[in-house]
């Protein structure tokens, strides 16, 4: 991003993922519209943009080391009826600058979202958590139920240690080549140094098995490529260490039984091309009194991308109050 060329491939790159349906005169008049701030938290400050208008949605990205940029521009198609308020979490991406990763916990992570809550004056929040963010959401409406009234948990990401350990142990039997060769390249000096090609080469081969067509693969890989540099990737992996301290490698955390006490109007989406067990979104769809949850076909881990149709026609379904409860094996 320093130099010409890279901006030239980054524009390039950016027309070719126009969402189907949109000419470039969309897209560019979409962007033209978004809006960027910076909120205040501490000695540092969260970079927001926003788009559209409607009902407002605060999106959670995923990682949690990374920001909210591989969401967009596809996301954003949902920002001709939604006011779409994406944030990169503390740390991270463009909320980086005069952070330090001891500064950040599940503690401030939530409190920033909370500070995100009241910068947009919203007395109740939509949350819409991709992967991780999915746990920041959960974490969220426990400690605040009465400031969300909906939540959209996009591929959720584990909600206990126990469903981490499942998942790891399938990804042992099923991926044990992809695991030694992502555990080789995680030894490499060039990896611990933080070189992006070797955080890339490590994220190909993790991403492979989580995406349905070779196509979008590539398209993610690009776009977190686009994202990495050496400082945000030292930093962000030790954030990210320090929140998995605190959630699945802690003995006994579990969010689970505690889920049962919310009455939130919750929709669960999974795709049947998932690298994450479908016991994962299942035990979080059961916990809810009010969660719905489906699966989409031919879709993995990055639904909003793979998905786009499928999962506009299940959220505004959603909010029209018209889910139903899938059933549940």
């Amino acid at each position: 991003m320093k130099a010409k060329p890279v901006v030239a491939v980054l524009v390039l790159a950016y027309a070719v993922w126009l969402p189907p349906g949109l000419t470039a005169a969309d897209e560019s008049k979409r962007h033209a519209t978004a809006h960027e701030s910076r909120i205040p938290v501490g000695n540092a400050e969260l970079y927001t943009r926003e788009v559209g208008q409607g009902t407002a949605i605060i999106v959670l990205h995923g990682g949690p080391d990374f920001d909210h940029s591989y969401l967009v521009p596809e996301m954003d198609r949902l920002s001709d009826s939604f006011h779409l308020i994406y944030y990169d979490q503390r740390g991270r991406g463009r909320s980086a600058d005069r952070v330090q990763p001891e500064d950040v916990t599940l503690a401030s992570d939530i409190a920033d979202l909370e500070e995100v809550r009241q910068y947009f004056n919203l007395d109740a929040l939509v949350l819409l958590g991709h992967s991780w963010g999915t746990v920041l959401a959960l974490e969220y409406a426990l400690r605040y139920p009465e400031r969300v009234s909906h939540m959209i948990l996009m591929n959720p990401a584990p909600a206990s240690t126990d469903d981490y350990k499942q998942l790891r142990k399938e990804w042992l039997e099923k991926r044990a080549d992809d695991m030694d060769r992502r555990k080789a390249i995680s030894a490499s000096a060039a990896y611990k140094d933080g070189d992006p090609d070797a955080v890339t080469a490590y994220y190909r081969i993790h991403f492979k098995p989580a995406l349905a067509r070779p196509e979008d693969f590539e398209k993610i890989i690009a776009r977190l490529r686009l994202s990495f540099t050496k400082e945000g990737i030292l930093k962000a992996r030790a954030i990210e260490s320090r929140l998995m301290d605190e959630t699945w490698s802690s003995p006994g955390y579990d969010l689970l039984p505690k889920l049962k006490s919310l009455r939130i109007p919750t929709l669960v989406i999974y795709g049947d091309h998932e690298f994450i067990p479908a016991a994962t979104a299942l035990h979080i769809t059961q916990a809810m009194p009010h969660a719905h949850m489906v699966t989409l076909k031919d879709c993995g881990h990055f639904s909003y991308l793979e998905c786009p149709a499928a999962v506009r026609e299940h959220i505004d379904a959603f909010f029209r109050g018209e889910m139903k409860p899938a059933p549940l094996q």
